[in-house]
This record gives structure tokens, sequence and C-alpha cells, in this order.
């Protein structure tokens, strides 16, 4: 079945003709569009654009998903105008979109086949109508996934915002329950910063601290953050340990892994 002719089921204002597609993928330096979505804030990103890429009176919006030509449908929005604004120091597009409510119910369900033409990111709809076909529909839309366990842990900084402000039962479980050594590492730069949790809250009581100031405290990263925000912090644990461990226990294995990953000579510990 053609995607196109769901929507229309479901809206049949969303005529190819009138619709942009707008195919949302990992800009060069940038949040992942998934991520953004799995958050909330993938519609408020949209609205920004270097260029004015939404010439048309509506927009369907296709995420990529890491599986080869797959896209998820993350909302249809009608286009009520754009306004040039200054945004990091360069003149861009700020589209006025509202959603249409008629197509929420599959908004993060909806599966897409589609093959991407070359690097094109915005597209004529009714040129590529035969093309875009229902891979599946998800029971439920996307979310944050569920703890993968502490060996598995790598969030970026807008991911564990989210974790935080939800509230998720069980990434607060895990965290909570045990202390030990992470690893903050800046995708921008390359350079690391490792610190510890120890007492009670664990690991999730430090990392709700980074959640509200970025830093935590630390000097380089607050430095850091300054210069040009958090975005580009990734979170993981490099070690686990018991909350009854005593603290010093803690301190002493993560100078070993300050130590072992030179996060004092070139990294972000200045410690």
């Amino acid at each position: 079945m053609r995607a196109f002719d769901l929507l229309a089921l479901l809206d049949r204002t969303l005529v190819p003709e009138k619709c942009k597609i707008h195919l949302a993928t990992v800009p060069p330096s940038g949040e992942d569009p998934l991520v953004l979505f799995r958050a909330g804030e993938f519609e408020e990103w949209q609205r920004t654009q270097t260029k004015k890429n939404f010439g048309r009176e509506l927009v369907v919006a296709l995420i990529a998903q890491p599986a080869p030509h797959r896209w998820l449908f993350g909302g249809s929005y009608r286009v009520n105008g754009c306004a040039t604004v200054r945004h990091k120091e360069k003149d861009v597009f700020r589209y006025d979109l509202d959603e249409l409510a008629s197509c929420a119910e599959v908004k993060g369900r909806l599966v897409v086949a589609f093959q991407r033409p070359g690097r094109q990111s915005y597209l004529n709809a009714e040129s590529w109508t035969n093309n875009i076909s229902v891979a599946e529909v998800l029971a439920e839309p996307l979310r944050i996934e569920e703890f993968p366990g502490f060996k598995s842990v790598d969030i970026g900084k807008l991911e564990l915002n989210t974790i935080v402000r939800h509230q998720v039962a069980s990434w607060r479980a895990a965290l909570s329950s045990v202390g030990g050594v992470y690893l903050i590492s800046d995708t921008a730069s390359g350079h690391l910063y490792v610190g510890s949790a120890s007492g009670e809250g664990g690991f999730w009581s430090r990392w709700t601290e980074y959640s509200v100031t970025g830093h935590g405290g630390n000097v380089e990263l607050r430095e850091l953050i300054r210069a040009r925000g958090a975005d580009s912090l990734r979170f993981s644990i490099l070690e686990i340990a018991d909350l009854a461990a005593k603290p010093e226990d803690i301190l002493a294995r993560e100078s070993h892994w300050k130590r072992v990953l030179l996060t004092r000579n070139s990294g972000l510990n200045c410690n």
C-alpha cells in the first residue's frame, strides 16, 4: 500500500501536489532527528531551515531510521508562512507550522519504505508517491528505549534530559541502584571527562545534576558549554559499584580511569 493513500484516508487535504516531503536525516553537525523525535523536540527543530525549503501548503515529515530505506512518519504540517531570523550568527528561515491533528494517530507509528534519491532532503510529493510504501504500523509511538544494561549505556545529553524529565522507570531503577565511574565524551572535539557517583541515588542522582546544568559543577565542562552548548556530550558507564562501597574506593577507581584515558593531560579533567 502506498503511504500517501493511507494518509489520504486520514486527511483528504493531503494531496501530493500540495505537499513537500521533508526527509529528516542527521546533519553534518547536530542532533539526530530521531533522537529529537523521541525527546518531543522534533517539531521545534524542523521549524528552522537554512533555506526556503517548505515552499508548499503542506509538509510531510519522514525521519531516517537505522535500518536502510526505512523512515518514521513524523507528522504532517500546514505551512502558515516563514520569517527570516538570526540564529547562531547567521540568517535562517523560521517556519510557522501547524500539525494536522487528523494524522496524529499514526505519527511515530507509521514506518515507510523509501529509497532516498541521492542526497535530496526536500521533495515534491507527487514525483515520489509511487515509491513510498507502508512497511509497518507500530503498536505504539516510538519512544525512549528501556534501560539497555550498564555495559550498553551510550546516550546523548538530549536523551538524558528526556529520561530524567519523564522519570523513565527502567532507567531510574537501574541508575539509582548502583554507583561507580562514568565517562562523558565530547563528540565535537573527542575530549573525555571521567567522573564518579557514590552514595544514595548512585548514577541517577549524579546524572540528574548534568541534565539540569550540563556540567555538574566541572570547570572544563562549564567552559565547553558556555562556548557551544551541551548537545555534543554523550554519557556512558565505565564500571559499577555497590552503593555501600566506600567513597574513597570509588574515587581510587576514578583516578585509575583518568590516568588510563589521559583525561587530566589531554581531556576535560582538571584534577
